[in-house]
């Protein structure tokens, strides 16, 4: 598996010279195995990811983690959504009230975008996920419910006994009054249980956290004590906080260090950084 990171900002875009080193786009990832092109969310950072798109991809299936704007809003600006010759399947959690596709269907219109869904020459398909299991060509993928507002999933893909997690927006504090004691009763646990490479969230620093209780998004402490709890092997600390910058957020990164034993390999989100899961 090929992950590429294509944006790891969390909440709004939010460029500057003051955070080239991690980028200021929001949540993409691109996970390639063999003939399989994956998305994961399409934030701001899908327009970079389309423009260099491989023109021998027929196919590409986009797995959404919920509809929060920064996830959703480069999908109008996704060049293959324009090209006939390309199948687009959209994947995204199902919700009480209303359905995934017109969810999206208000996205996709006025005023919040000039053309419709049923406007664009791409052939697209929509599937509503919840606490599923499905295969997309040779790769095994699990959804699962997480806190955070509104529908919302994270993902556990394997191939060949490599797994890879993505949870880029997820409190697991706020499930259980004994976090991070019992995996039972935390959220997401199922999902990053013995994950070779986990993407979590990790927007706040420990101080924000405490007045943000609820908002759905984890400190670098809850990151660290949710993965010591599933067992990870390397985590990547994602969706960073649009007002960090690439000076605040090493500071943080060798504060935690400092301050806790983290007995796993962590690394901060950095905008086109590749990983490879043998």
């Amino acid at each position: 598996m090929k992950i590429t990171i294509w944006g790891c900002r969390g909440s709004l875009p939010s460029p500057g010279p003051e955070k080239n080193i991690f980028g200021g786009n929001t949540s993409c990832v691109q996970l390639e195995y063999k003939d399989t092109c994956i998305i994961l969310d399409g934030g701001s950072g899908i327009q970079r990811l389309g423009a260099s798109f491989d023109s021998k991809i027929k196919e590409v299936n986009i797995l959404l983690t919920h509809l929060h704007m920064d996830h959703i809003m480069g999908l109008g600006f996704f060049q293959p959504l324009y090209n006939s010759k390309i199948k687009v399947n959209i994947w995204g959690p199902s919700g009480s009230a209303e359905s995934l596709e017109h969810r999206l269907r208000r996205y996709f219109s006025p005023p919040l975008f000039p053309i419709r869904l049923n406007e664009l020459p791409s052939h697209i398909s929509i599937f509503e996920i919840n606490n599923s299991s499905f295969n997309i060509g040779e790769l095994q993928i699990k959804s699962e419910y997480i806190c955070h507002p509104g529908p919302t999933v994270g993902y556990r893909i394997e191939a060949n006994n490599s797994v890879f997690v993505y949870m880029p927006d997820h409190e697991p504090a706020l499930g259980s009054s004994h976090f991070p004691d019992l995996p039972e009763w935390t959220s997401g646990y199922n999902l990053a249980k013995n994950a070779d490479l986990i993407f979590h969230d990790a927007q706040y620093k420990n101080s924000e956290y405490a007045n943000r209780i609820g908002w759905g998004h984890s400190s670098y402490e809850d990151a660290i004590k949710f993965g010591c709890l599933a067992k990870v092997k390397k985590m990547i600390l994602f969706h960073h906080d649009p007002l960090h910058t690439d000076e605040q957020l090493f500071k943080l990164y060798y504060q935690t260090k400092e301050r806790m034993h983290v007995p796993f390999e962590i690394e901060l989100g950095i905008e086109d950084k590749v990983y490879e899961l043998p």
